[in-house]
């Protein structure tokens, strides 16, 4: 999947991804994507969590040696 940006955090625990994943999402205009990659296993709930609450929708998500990748279309 293409995105428009790509934000590495990977190694910040609980709550530094969803807090940079949203700063990160403000940078960006309606229908662009953020490509977000985490270690933290709390991040599947929260950004899915997050996405629900808001405006934005999740289109895509996988695990990759350790990784987990999130792909966020701005709303």
């Amino acid at each position: 999947m293409k995105a428009t940006k790509v934000l590495d955090a990977k190694g910040w625990s609980c709550p530094m991804p969803i807090v940079r994943t949203k700063k990160a999402m403000d940078e960006l205009k309606p229908g662009e994507v953020l490509e977000v990659h985490t270690t933290d296993e709390g991040s599947k709930k929260d950004i899915a969590a997050w996405v629900q609450a808001g405006v934005h929708e999740l289109v895509g998500e996988e695990e990759e040696g350790g990784v987990l990748k999130f792909w966020i279309k701005k709303g």
